[in-house]
């Protein structure tokens, strides 16, 4: 296992926070995951910018264009992460790549090698079509690369199966389905069950997200059974605030971490 969450303490929630790589700019995006590595966030999951999310709401989709724009792909996303990740204590760093607008002109073994020579801690490709997915599955594991696997609450039983069954990093529970960054409108029983149900059938950590925007709604997660939540648009939009006022974006989004992480003192 790759250890994702696995620092926390029992009462707890952990923490996981999206953003694009480049955006900030991969110099600043450094000094970013220096500082949530010392505010003790469990997790960074961050995306290879790629454009059009069908899932994705305005706030993730502007930052992806910026990130774009600024001519950010996977060669310089892990050029980011072979020079930070040694230099980390606590947080732990799981990758999201796009399998049409990044992955699929590459052979998914070689693809996933060059990953796992990074030194991340975990992978999520997005988009995979079925068909290459056993393949897929038979590459993170020669590679020894841990596995994040995703499925939606109100997904059938056979989805949730599989999703738990190859996730080795952490399995990745969206809570309703539409577009990130509104707030968080599950049904609370359904939520429970999938989890109670996912428990039964995956040793991984079972991480929820899409529209979680405050510590209230990651206490209430954890409430139902969540390992950990998933924060997304609403950091996002403070690094967009910082970037067109001029700001301090590590400032900025510290002062929003502060707010939501369960290790705060500010309880």
């Amino acid at each position: 296992m790759s250890g994702f969450f696995a620092h926390r303490p029992p009462d707890r929630p952990g923490l996981a926070m999206f953003l694009n790589a480049g955006d900030p700019p991969l110099p600043v995006l450094a000094d970013v995951m220096r500082m949530l590595d010392d505010c003790r966030v469990d997790c960074l999951e961050l995306a290879v910018p790629f454009p059009d999310s069908v899932t994705d709401g305005p706030v993730i989709r502007r930052s992806a264009q910026r990130a774009l724009a600024d001519g950010v792909g996977l060669d310089e996303v892990l050029g980011l992460l072979n020079g930070i990740l040694p230099r980390l204590r606590h947080l732990r760093v799981a990758l999201l790549a796009d399998w049409s607008h990044t992955v699929r002109g590459l052979t998914v073994p070689g693809f996933v090698r060059q990953v796992a020579d990074s030194g991340v801690d975990g992978l999520l490709v997005h988009g995979l079509p079925p068909r290459l997915r056993a393949g897929y599955l038979e590459a993170v594991q020669e590679a020894g690369l841990p596995v994040v696997a995703t499925c939606y609450a109100a997904s059938t039983a056979e989805v949730k199966a599989a999703a738990a069954a190859s996730a080795t990093a952490y399995l990745y529970l969206v809570a309703h389905y539409g577009r990130s960054g509104g707030t968080l409108t599950a049904d609370r029983r359904e939520l429970a069950a999938a989890l109670a149900a996912l428990r039964r059938t995956t040793a991984a950590p079972i991480a929820v997200g899409f529209g979680v925007r405050s510590r209230a709604d990651i206490d209430l997660l954890h409430g139902l059974g969540a390992d950990a939540a998933v924060v997304g648009s609403a950091g996002v939009a403070r690094i967009e605030h910082a970037l067109a006022a001029g700001a301090d974006v590590v400032e900025e989004l510290h002062t929003f971490v502060r707010t939501v992480s369960p290790y705060s003192a500010n309880r």
